[in-house]
């Protein structure tokens, strides 16, 4: 069991490394199509959204709350409120959800 730990040690550390120095060696030239650039501009944010949507869903009781409360947040964000009155919204409607829903 010790052994393995190394060798997943080294395997992680080879990937992180590949991933951050592969892009380097072989891109050198500017990007000029506009497809990649969108695409490599919004995987940052597609990545936060999918590690996020999940959690959301499941930080409360029931999974009905948890959605209500993303569904009006993101109503809330639409028309233009700042984030403490998103996030306030969505915690009062967790908060009634999970009053009335037992």
């Amino acid at each position: 069991m010790k052994n393995n730990v190394w060798i997943y040690i080294a395997v992680m550390g080879a990937v992180s490394f590949l991933i951050r120095v592969l892009p380097m060696t072989l891109i050198r030239k500017p990007i000029k199509s506009r497809f990649v650039r969108s695409f490599l501009y919004y995987v940052p944010y597609v990545t936060l959204a999918v590690m996020t949507f999940p959690a959301v869903l499941d930080a409360t009781q029931s999974p009905i709350a948890g959605g209500a409360a993303l569904a009006v947040g993101m109503i809330v964000a639409w028309f233009g409120f700042d984030l403490f009155k998103t996030a306030l919204s969505c915690c009062a409607i967790v908060l009634i959800l999970e009053l009335f829903i037992k």
